[in-house]
């Protein structure tokens, strides 16, 4: 029996592996059209990088000669496929407007956007699902009631301004917190607050839905009539079959959040990932817009694999379904 085990633990394993294998080769294609599309909206847009740094008041001569410079003067499908070879070699360019490589700017401000992403998701989390969870088993309830209607009040919410009334109360007004910057602990709190509540009301009501849905099972019945505590049925076997949509969207959210707060990094001052994209669309900075669209799809592309790779953990029978197709 210990060696059928482990032969099929073995199986398990080359099944995973092939399956990582084949969606990082996904990766390539779907890279490859986000680079296109990225570069054509750039192309359609008025200007070009020169006029956006010398300004549209420049000498026509001037502004032809740094497009040349730059290589902004090449056919799109040229630049498209020059960028696409250096990037496969591991050259991301140089931004226009700092003159400083692409990844080294992306990799100043990204560890930042993760942080606050990181730990929005976990707020969310810890407070969205075990609520959820207990708004499901009391349905109809007082609790049920206001955790609801508090979710709904949040998830309607413009997440500006919940930032800028957290900003006018708790740092105007009470002085508690600093209203920007990221010197100390006290920093993340009103920004990843600001991007954990939509996430939380969010999370509860799908936390909710599903447990309400997974509580009505057959299975779920079996095991009340074989005078299981209720505790375990939740938590042992209608909580593990809820938890894939759960863990679906956190991961989608966690991935959104890493390049998408660019709102809350200019609420409080941020220097982060969206902040940077948002300055380069500013000055059109084709080569940094460009890398950081490359590099949050890389991101979130593997956020997404990494959830899958979770859905063969939390549910025995997508293991299963993986070694068929093997």
């Amino acid at each position: 029996m210990a060696i059928k085990s482990s032969a099929i633990g073995r199986n398990e394993v080359e099944v995973l592996g092939k399956y990582i294998l084949k969606r990082l080769l996904i990766m390539i294609p779907t890279l490859l059209a986000v680079i296109f599309i990225v570069l054509g909206i750039l192309e359609l847009s008025p200007g070009t990088p020169a006029q956006a740094i010398l300004g549209f008041d420049a000498k026509i001569e001037a502004v032809e000669a740094l497009n040349k410079k730059l290589g902004y003067d090449k056919p799109f499908l040229e630049r498209y496929a020059n960028y696409v070879v250096k990037l496969f070699q591991g050259d991301m360019g140089v931004s226009y407007r700092t003159s400083r490589p692409v990844l080294d700017e992306i990799m100043a401000r990204f560890p930042t956007s993760l942080k606050l992403a990181g730990i929005a998701i976990l707020i969310a989390v810890l407070i969205g699902v075990p609520i959820g969870i207990l708004s499901a088993i009391k349905q109809y309830s007082i609790w049920d009631f206001l955790s609801t209607s508090t979710a709904m009040f949040f998830a309607s919410m413009p997440g500006f301004w919940f930032g800028l009334m957290a900003v006018i109360i708790f740092s105007l007004n009470l002085g508690w917190l600093p209203p920007n910057g990221m010197d100390s602990w006290k920093n993340y709190i009103m920004p990843c607050m600001t991007l954990a509540l939509p996430a939380t009301a969010a999370l509860l009501r799908l936390t909710r839905t599903t447990m309400l849905e997974t509580i009505r099972q057959d299975y779920i019945r079996t095991a009340r009539a074989k005078g299981q505590s209720e505790s375990k049925i939740v938590f042992f076997h209608a909580l593990k079959n809820a938890l894939l949509p759960v863990v679906t969207y956190c991961g989608v959210e966690f991935g959104l959040l890493m390049g998408g707060i660019v709102t809350v990094e200019t609420i409080f001052s941020i220097h982060g990932l969206g902040n940077l994209i948002l300055t380069a669309i500013r000055t059109k900075d084709v080569t940094l817009i460009t890398g950081c669209a490359a590099f949050l799809a890389v991101a979130f592309m593997t956020v997404l694999l990494l959830v899958d790779i979770l859905y063969a953990y939390i549910d025995p029978r997508i293991r299963m379904r993986y070694s068929k197709k093997s």
